[in-house]
C-alpha cells in the first residue's frame, strides 16, 4: 500500500517545481545551513569521504559542489585494454541486453520506445535498432560525474522536456514508459564501435543536468526538443574524460549499434563502478 502511495503522489506533485525550488538552495552558500545538510547527506547515505578529492565537508561551499565532488585522482582507474569498453560511472545496473526493434526493456511488464528516448527523432534512433543498451541507476550515494567509456567524437545534442519522475528502481518497475517520459539530455558519438548515444536522465530533484561543453542544459526546461550539431566543432573524448555530471541523482543509459560490442558477465543490481569492464568490442 505504501509503495502505491509513492507511486501515485508522483502524478500530482509539483515535480518541476519541488526540483527548481531545491536546485535553488543547492547552489546557495548557506554557511552552516548548507554545512549541516552535507554532514547529514553523509551521514544518510553512508557516504566514503575519503575517496573524495577534499575529504572535508568545510571544503564546499554549496551543497551542489559536494554533490558533483571530484574525486582523488587515479581512484577509478579506466580499463587498458584498447578494444575495453568501460562503464561510465559509478552505479548500479537496472536494466541490459539487445534493442528489440524500436523497444528498450524497462521493466518487468514495461519497455519504452527507442525513438522517443532519443527525442523523438527517426534518423537518430535507427542505427541502434537491433543493437544493446544498458541502464545504470545513480543512487543519492554514487558519485554523479559521468565519464565516457570509449573515446568518441561528438556529433550531435539534444535536451528532449519532460516529466520528471523519481528514477529509483520501485518507479521503474510502476511507470510505464519512464525513461522515454522523463527530461532528458542525448548525446551521440561516433567511436571505434560505431555510434553511441548516451542519454543522461533527469529525475526528481534533479536540479541540473550539465556537460562539458555547452555547461548547464537543463534548467531552464522549455518546451520543446533542441537539437545541436556539432560534427564540424571537432569535440573529441578519451575514454574516462569527463563528459557531463547530475546535480543530485539520476540514471545514464548506453545504446550501441548491432554487432559492434558484447557485454562483459552483467546482471541486474550489480554494483558499476567507472573505469571497470562493461563490454569488448567485437
Amino acid at each position: 500500500m505504501f509503495d502505491w502511495i509513492k507511486i501515485k503522489s508522483q502524478y500530482v506533485l509539483p515535480k518541476h517545481l519541488l526540483s527548481r525550488f531545491i536546485g535553488f538552495f543547492a547552489e546557495r552558500n548557506l554557511g552552516a545551513v548548507t554545512q549541516f545538510f552535507i554532514k547529514r547527506f553523509i551521514s544518510a547515505f553512508d557516504i566514503n569521504m575519503q575517496e573524495a578529492a577534499e575529504e572535508s565537508p568545510a571544503a564546499y561551499k554549496t551543497f551542489n559542489e559536494f554533490f558533483t565532488r571530484p574525486l582523488k585522482e587515479g581512484i577509478r582507474p579506466i580499463d587498458e585494454d584498447e578494444n575495453g569498453i568501460c562503464h561510465p560511472v559509478d552505479g548500479a545496473i537496472s536494466q541490459f541486453g539487445k534493442i528489440e526493434g524500436d523497444n528498450i526493456f524497462q521493466a518487468k511488464g514495461h519497455d519504452y520506445s527507442l525513438t522517443i528516448l532519443l527525442g523523438g527523432k527517426p534518423e537518430l534512433a535507427e542505427p541502434f535498432k537491433g543493437g544493446q543498451f544498458a541502464t545504470i541507476y545513480l543512487a543519492p550515494s554514487d558519485y554523479h560525474r559521468i565519464h565516457m567509456p570509449i573515446n568518441g567524437k561528438l556529433t550531435d545534442s539534444l535536451h528532449v522536456p519532460g516529466e520528471l519522475f523519481s528514477v529509483n528502481p520501485l518507479t521503474a518497475e510502476n511507470v510505464p514508459g519512464l525513461f522515454a517520459r522523463n527530461e532528458r539530455v542525448v548525446a551521440l558519438f561516433d567511436t571505434p564501435a560505431g555510434k553511441l548515444a548516451m542519454v543522461l536522465v533527469g529525475a526528481t530533484v534533479v536540479a541540473s543536468i550539465e556537460t562539458v561543453w555547452a555547461g548547464t542544459i537543463t534548467p531552464p526546461a522549455g518546451k520543446v526538443v533542441q537539437h545541436w550539431h556539432h560534427s564540424e566543432n571537432n569535440i573529441t573524448f578519451e575514454k574516462g574524460d569527463e563528459m557531463g555530471r547530475f546535480k543530485l541523482g539520476s540514471t545514464v543509459i548506453l545504446c550501441f549499434e548491432p554487432d559492434k560490442m558484447t557485454f562483459t558477465e552483467l546482471a541486474p543490481k550489480m554494483t558499476t563502478r567507472l573505469g571497470q569492464p562493461l563490454g569488448i568490442m567485437n
